[in-house]
């Protein structure tokens, strides 16, 4: 009986500690969002793309894919996803206006020891108002930082696919 009793905690536990991350990392877009739109109270809706038109895309969309609206408006859109660093991913965030520029790139979570910097918003501000017809290339059109590269080309190969994925749904009539 005290056997499944501690199976039975064990499991709990895990699934409520499982979930902790995904809760910080939602707090941390929530707050994004609003200081980024200054706005207080908004709602999402994922962004429905079909799987023919999907596999055409450099980026695979997870649910990760969200328009924005507040008072019922098209204020923007937000995307959330992870890339490689050294040994871990990281979390990043990229937020677009109604225009389709970016408003803001976010590191949420970097987990290494080095090469944090690029979660600097000096560094994140190369972004803003990018769209999908500038170029993000490394040391030219976006600053290296030493002890970062590795992570510094990852965010520049994600904003890459990312925008060219929203060139693509932009032109197939798909994102607005």
């Amino acid at each position: 009986m005290k056997i499944k009793n501690v199976i039975f905690f064990f499991l709990i536990s895990s699934l409520f500690l499982s979930n902790i991350p995904l809760d910080r990392i939602q707090k941390k877009i929530d707050k994004e969002i609003k200081s980024t739109f200054e706005i207080e109270n908004y709602t999402t809706e994922l962004l429905s793309i079909s799987d023919s038109i999907s596999k055409s895309l450099p980026m695979l969309f997870n649910n990760n894919f969200k328009k924005i609206y507040s008072n019922k408006i098209l204020v923007g859109y937000s995307y959330y996803s992870k890339a490689p660093s050294l040994y871990n991913l990281f979390d990043y965030l990229i937020i677009l206006d109604a225009d389709l520029k970016i408003k803001k790139s976010k590191i949420l979570t970097y987990r290494e020891d080095y090469g944090g910097e690029i979660a600097s918003k000096r560094w994140l501000r190369q972004f803003t108002g990018k769209s999908w017809t500038d170029k993000f290339i490394y040391s030219k059109d976006v600053s290296a930082i030493s002890g970062a590269t590795i992570s510094v080309k990852s965010m520049i190969n994600a904003v890459e696919n990312f925008m060219s994925s929203i060139k693509i749904l932009d032109k197939k009539n798909i994102i607005r």
